[in-house]
């Protein structure tokens, strides 16, 4: 793994809204006093009339970003997800969800591998927050390659976009020529017949490896990359828990409310069938290095395949 290059989203999104400011002139970027941690400062330097930062206060923010949006301006709001989402619930919910405006989120330093940044940062729950809002479009991209077209397609869908990015670098596992993104559509990596292993962000590459590993004791695992939680791949969960019989999801958020629930609502309404949700159990994150934690938690490769193995068993 030493060979594989490795980016953190983060900066994947910065990238991608500085390459797109030159296609769509309208596009603008509002961030609250971070823009060198959520890379907004990469689109601030390339199109510094563009970019308005708004200081430590998301939700002024938000409305600000909710005003602009009609008056034909397609606004980005950028912060940490546990302001984001946490601390700007409700200007989310009822200044862009009701709305519902034009309005694109990107929360980044999303999840436990914040690090040490410790449990008040670590947010493992704003895509339970923001899936419950009407309308909002929640996508968690896993790699370099899906946040940059992510955001492209985010840009380009009207309506409200709920975009997660990470803190730490992270494997680029879609950098290939067939690679095709779009919004409400999953993607199966890895087809199997024995396990379906469902995962979301920087647990698709966790999965990945599991699988391998599966696969050298004989279990064929299928896995797919749900990049959009919101609306979900209903037909693609259901086609493959069909041919499996067995699913696992796996998230760096709470299995509350994420991927898991989404998942599991599916099911239990269309096709029941035997579930595991790997993420974080109903407990706060806590400070330490992110491989650790990502260790501690299960949520790398090692963990996911013994999970998975204890689950079949």
């Amino acid at each position: 793994m030493a060979d594989v290059k490795k980016i953190a989203t983060r900066e994947s999104y910065g990238n991608a809204l500085a390459e797109c400011g030159k296609d769509f002139p309208n596009l603008v970027v509002l961030d609250a006093d971070l823009a060198g941690a959520t890379k907004t400062g990469i689109f601030k330097k390339a199109f510094p009339d563009r970019h308005i930062d708004c200081g430590i206060a998301e939700c002024n923010m938000t409305g600000i970003a909710a005003g602009l949006s009609t008056c034909g301006k397609i606004p980005f709001v950028s912060s940490f997800a546990m302001f984001a989402a946490g601390r700007n619930f409700e200007q989310v919910r009822n200044s862009i969800g009701y709305p519902h405006l034009n309005v694109k989120i990107g929360a980044t330093h999303a999840g436990i591998t914040v690090g040490e940044d410790g449990a008040s940062h670590q947010c493992n729950e704003d895509i339970a927050l923001m899936r419950t809002i009407p309308g909002m479009t929640v996508i968690v991209p896993s790699d370099d390659v899906e946040a940059k077209a992510a955001v492209r397609a985010a840009i380009e869908y009207v309506g409200p976009v709920y975009l997660r990015f990470g803190r730490a670098a992270v494997p680029v596992i879609n950098d290939r020529p067939d690679y095709k993104f779009e919004i409400g559509k999953g993607v199966t990596l890895r087809e199997g017949s024995d396990v379906t292993i469902i995962a979301t962000g920087i647990c698709v590459d966790s999965a990945l490896q599991a699988a391998e590993k599966l696969a050298a004791e004989g279990v064929n695992a299928e896995v797919i990359n749900i990049h959009t939680i919101k609306p979900l791949d209903e037909e693609l969960v259901i086609a493959s828990a069909k041919k499996t019989g067995k699913v696992v999801t796996v998230e760096e958020h709470s299995i509350i409310g994420g991927l898991g629930g989404a998942v599991c609502e599916t099911l239990s309404e269309k096709l029941p069938t035997p579930v595991l949700r790997i993420g974080m159990h109903d407990t706060f994150g806590e400070s330490g290095p992110a491989a650790a934690l990502t260790k501690k938690y299960k949520l790398d490769g090692d963990g996911v395949y013994e999970q998975v193995k204890e689950f079949l068993a």
